[in-house]
């Protein structure tokens, strides 16, 4: 089939749920992918940062192949060698003592707030159960995931809404003392907003918010699911406040574009549950395992950490100068390659002129564009973007 055959077959039997850029990926490698007619795309999206070793890693895919030939599934009735090494690697480089696998943030998140919930009936009196969160969030697509998301649009339609969720403003530490309650349990928050805009917090926010969780005698959940696996320069964003949260979630990059979430938590949290409690059919499964522990470990071991500061640094400058040169762009934020150029008019334009000229960015919350490239992009790669931002916005 060609482009045109395939866009209209997927219009014609999938479920209308996204808005596509018309074009057909049919290839990718590194920090570039090829559409279906062969033009080459620079890809500053990721999945939506989740290939943050690039498309078609070599040691994913041969971690993955050995893994295809010995077992692909057993379900979670039984152990298996990836899974149990994947827990560990992650046990061992995080604040956490034990991790519940499932296949998606969303899962993750409802995992973690389901695990709080639990903790809370067993611990907290039985009259706690509700958790604050942040104006401007984004958690998932689950009824629980989009109550504890904090945006009007993406609750509408799907009320009545599960009970529980209390919204304050993000870096509002007055607002978040303010809101706790008797019936409070815990506070449940993203180190940086992805969704919301790429929102960074002030230094010392994540570090207060785990003073009042102290005080309160309530949990910190800290959603990772965007930030995680190198995102912002160090494996998790809590390490930038040098606090340690109750319970953590991961997902998108932690399988390098493999399906994967997982929740971790400390052994006094995780203790709350119990066979039965919580389960997932394909959580852990042994190909989502192979491709995590190599994700994992190359990031780990491959200097892609360091890369990720320097060229972040250095994009996060060099968008500044951009914005000295178009007045459309308001303000210009980001931690390591999690970055984002607020402007004065709809982003939509500008990213499709960007994808015309061979560069995939998106947008969030209608001005933002957001960008969130392979961990593994180049100082050169970043100019070649720059280029063709710097073009798209000639005139505006």
């Amino acid at each position: 089939m060609n482009e045109k055959e395939i866009m209209a077959l997927a219009d014609k039997n999938i479920m209308q749920t996204y808005k596509r850029f018309p074009i057909v990926i049919a290839k990718g490698l590194g920090q570039k992918v090829w559409d279906a007619g062969g033009k080459e795309y620079l890809d500053f999206v990721a999945g939506i940062a989740v290939c943050n070793l690039g498309h078609s890693h070599p040691g994913v895919i041969a971690a993955v192949a050995e893994q295809l030939e010995k077992l692909t599934h057993v379900s979670n009735l039984y152990y298996t060698e990836p899974q149990t090494q994947l827990a560990n690697l992650l046990v061992e480089n995080s604040f956490a003592d034990k991790v519940f696998f499932c296949n998606s943030g969303a899962e993750a998140n409802e995992a973690a707030i389901k695990l709080a919930r639990k903790y809370a009936h067993e611990n907290l009196s039985g009259k706690k159960f509700e958790l604050i969160t942040m104006k401007d969030s984004f958690h998932g697509r689950t009824m629980a995931t989009i109550t504890a998301t904090g945006q009007e649009k993406f609750q509408f339609g799907f009320t009545p809404l599960l009970e529980g969720f209390t919204y304050v403003p993000f870096n509002d530490v007055s607002a978040l003392e303010a809101a706790i309650s008797e019936k409070t349990c815990g506070i449940m928050v993203e180190p940086i907003q992805g969704e919301g805009g790429v929102n960074i917090p002030d230094a010392q926010y994540l570090t207060k918010v785990r003073q009042i969780c102290d005080r309160h005698g309530i949990l910190l959940i800290i959603d990772e699911v965007q930030t995680g696996i190198g995102r912002t320069g160090k494996l998790f964003a809590y390490e930038h406040s040098q606090i340690k949260p109750d319970i953590m979630t991961l997902a998108k990059a932690l399988g390098n574009g493999f399906p994967v979430g997982a929740m971790l938590a400390t052994d006094k949290i995780a203790r709350s549950f119990s066979p039965g409690n919580h389960a997932s059919t394909f959580g852990g499964n042994p190909l989502a395992m192979a491709a995590a522990n190599a994700a994992v470990e190359i990031i780990l071991q491959e200097n892609i950490l360091d890369n990720c500061r320097n060229v972040g640094d250095y994009f996060l400058s060099q968008l500044k100068k951009l914005q000295q040169k178009h007045k459309i762009i308001k303000e210009v934020r980001g931690k390591g390659l999690m970055l984002a150029a607020v402007l004065s008019i709809e982003a939509g334009d500008i990213v499709n002129k960007c994808l015309q000229k061979g560069l995939l960015i998106n947008s969030t919350g209608g001005k933002i564009l957001r960008f969130v490239p392979p961990l593994i992009i180049t100082n050169q790669d970043v100019n070649s973007a720059i280029h063709i931002l710097d073009e798209a916005m000639e005139g505006k």
